[in-house]
C-alpha cells in the first residue's frame, strides 16, 4: 500500500535492521503476496469485478495461514486495493466496478504473516491493450527493476529515486510525485520514506537487513493527482492512465537486494 505525501509529509530518516530470522518470516508474508498477484492473473478479465477479485485474493491469503495487512488499516475497507485506469492506488472494490476490454489494472496485495509484513503490486492488461497503455506498464515495471539494482549495501535512497525517475522520464511518462515507497516490516508503513524521483548519492545510506517496499508510480500524462470523495482512491488529475509495480526487497552484505516479494 502506497505512502502518500498529503496530507502530512514524512520526516522519516532512519530504518530497521532485521535478523535472519525476521527477514525469513518477511520472506514468508513476501512469498504469500506474490503468489497471490500470480494467481489472480487468470482472473483479470472483461466482465469480472473487482469485489470478485477482492474475495478471491482474500481467500487465497487466508489458505495460506496469512492475514491481508490492508483489511481495516487506517479504515480500509477490503483486502486489497484494485485502481483501474486513471485509478494510480487505493482503489477500494466494488460489485458495481467491473473490468472492461483494453483496461488496465492495479491490483495492491499486503499479507501479515506471523506479524511481519509484505507487500506487492502489479498491474494487468484486460484483454488486447493500446500500444501506449503497454509501453506504459513495460516502463513502469522497468523502473522497479531499475529502483531494485540501486539497491545496494553502501548506495543512497537518493540512487534509487533518481534511477526510478530516470528511467521512467527518458520514456516519455511520468513520475507520481506525490506517492511514495516505504520502509516494511512489522508495520505496513515504516521509515524511511522512498521517493521515486531525486539525486543519485543523497539520502540514507543503505545497509544490509534494512526492508524497503519499492513502489513507482507512473502515468501517461502529468504527475499531479487527486483524491477521490471516498477518501482512498488516488487518480491522475489529468485523467490519464497510470500504472503500479511493487516489490518488498531486503538490502543484503553483497550485490543486489533480494526480492521477497517473487514466485
Amino acid at each position: 500500500m502506497v505512502q502518500t505525501r498529503f496530507p502530512r509529509p514524512s520526516r522519516a530518516r532512519g530504518a530497521a535492521i532485521h535478523d535472519r530470522h525476521e527477514l525469513a518470516l518477511m520472506r514468508r508474508a513476501g512469498r504469500v503476496a506474490a503468489l497471490v498477484l500470480e494467481a489472480l492473473a487468470a482472473y483479470v478479465q472483461p466482465g469480472v469485478s473487482t469485489a470478485e477479485l477482492n474475495a478471491l485474493a482474500d481467500d487465497l491469503i487466508r489458505r495460506q495461514g496469512a492475514q491481508p495487512t490492508f483489511l481495516g488499516y487506517r479504515g480500509f475497507p477490503a483486502s486489497v486495493c484494485i485502481s483501474i485506469n486513471d485509478e494510480v492506488v487505493h482503489g477500494i472494490p466494488r460489485p458495481d466496478a467491473l473490468l472492461n476490454e483494453g483496461d488496465i489494472v492495479s491490483i495492491d496485495v499486503g499479507a501479515t504473516y506471523q506479524g511481519w509484513v509484505g507487500d506487492a503490486s502489479r498491474t494487468y492488461p484486460v484483454g488486447v491493450i493500446s500500444a501506449k497503455a503497454q509501453a506504459l506498464l513495460d516502463t513502469t515495471q522497468g523502473a522497479l527493476n531499475a529502483g531494485v539494482e540501486q539497491a545496494r549495501a553502501g548506495q543512497r535512497l537518493g540512487d534509487i529515486s533518481s534511477a526510478i525517475q530516470a528511467y521512467v522520464e527518458s520514456r516519455g511518462f511520468a513520475i507520481l510525485r506525490e506517492l511514495t515507497g516505504h520502509g516494511i516490516g512489522r508495520e505496513m508503513h515504516e521509515e524511511p520514506e522512498i521517493l521515486n524521483y531525486g539525486r543519485p548519492g543523497v539520502g540514507l545510506r543503505l545497509l544490509p537487513g534494512m526492508t524497503l517496499a519499492l513502489e513507482p508510480m507512473v502515468s501517461a500524462g502529468g504527475w499531479r493527482v487527486r483524491l477521490d470523495a471516498d477518501g482512498w482512491t488516488i487518480r491522475t488529475l489529468d485523467g490519464s492512465l497510470s500504472a503500479h509495480f511493487e516489490h518488498t526487497i531486503a538490502i543484503t552484505p553483497e550485490g543486489p537486494a533480494e526480492i521477497l516479494t517473487q514466485v
